[in-house]
């Protein structure tokens, strides 16, 4: 029997429990995937306590993981059984065993392990599209990294450093700071004690940053938009701290014509070619090197209760793997 992590109304860490599903044989189009490793992220979170609402209960929550196929439907092309495969945006990955389409499937090359696929696929891939599409980094430019000791901030520092920019991290603690140095920061700041904008001023001569990447939301929002260079990009993929509500849109134009986002990466890979061109520059990167994977801890599936409660925290730095 397979065991996963469901909701039945929305609430606290305490509405999580581990219950026994069965999941049958696939369908024409679908594949069985045994999970080896799954991701945690704040979507889980949101979708957790109804700030992004699901379609009915009971849910699985989960929407990254790493596995085997172990078994295809008869439709079923380019997949196989054996096949190491990973991916993102794919909601109910919080068990051990799931059916799913292949359409959010990609296989995983050699080098890149379980457990770094399933801490990477959503904030990687996250990562690539700020980098690449929200805001084309180029060399030169300097870029602020709300939260850039978490998942998503450790490597979209990396990338963005490897890319040529000047890397500027906030942090919530001297600790966080460190990691965020060693991470691909030139520069962190310490947005709980330090005036953001004022400390991006110094840093970058007067000038501000070409873009800020904020995924903390409503606490953030305007050291964020102070931050920015006339013309700059704010994009907000986050709400971490609660989401922005009653923004007034003349502010834009009032701090230097400014750019504003609120992207989210379902629309960055909603397609088998964006999926694998997203994927698979992620895996070049990492493959080669330049970016590396920082897993901060692992916890069993069935103490997933606790790891939320330490994500909500800021407890965890880097990626956090739950293990089937």
């Amino acid at each position: 029997m397979n065991s996963a992590i469901r909701i039945h109304q929305y609430g606290g860490p305490e509405v999580l429990t581990l219950e026994s599903v069965s999941i049958g044989d696939p369908g024409a189009a679908e594949v069985r995937v045994r999970h080896t490793a799954i991701g945690l992220n704040f979507i889980d979170v949101y979708q957790r306590t109804g700030l992004y609402p699901l379609s009915d209960f009971p849910q699985t929550l989960g929407m990254e993981a790493a596995g085997v196929i172990e078994a295809v439907g008869q439709e079923v092309d380019g997949f196989a059984v054996g096949d190491r495969v990973a991916y993102a945006m794919g909601l109910g990955a919080y068990c051990n065993e799931r059916l799913m389409g292949v359409d959010k499937l990609v296989k995983l090359p050699d080098g890149i392990e379980d457990q770094s696929a399933a801490a990477m696929m959503l904030q990687g891939m996250t990562a690539r599209y700020l980098l690449k599409s929200s805001y084309p980094v180029q060399a030169g430019d300097a870029v602020l990294v709300m939260a850039a000791a978490g998942g998503v901030g450790t490597l979209l520092s990396q990338w963005a450093n490897h890319l040529g920019a000047t890397v500027i991290g906030c942090v919530g603690s001297p600790d966080k700071a460190r990691l965020a140095q060693e991470n691909g920061c030139h520069h962190t700041i310490l947005y709980k004690e330090e005036d953001v904008a004022a400390r991006v001023r110094d840093i970058t001569g007067g000038a501000g940053v070409a873009a800020a990447y904020d995924s903390v939301g409503q606490a953030t929002l305007m050291g964020s938009l102070d931050s920015l260079r006339p013309t700059g990009t704010l994009v907000s993929f986050g709400n971490a701290s609660g989401p922005i509500s009653d923004f007034n849109i003349g502010l834009l134009a009032q701090k230097g014509s400014l750019y504003l986002q609120r992207p989210t990466l379902a629309t960055y890979i909603r397609n088998r070619e964006l999926l694998d061109q997203c994927a698979n520059d992620l895996f070049e990167v990492v493959q080669s090197g330049a970016v590396k994977v920082r897993i901060g801890q692992t916890y069993p599936l069935a103490d997933v209760a606790q790891a939320h409660r330490d994500l909500e925290a800021r407890k965890t730095t880097g990626a956090t793997v739950l293990l089937p």
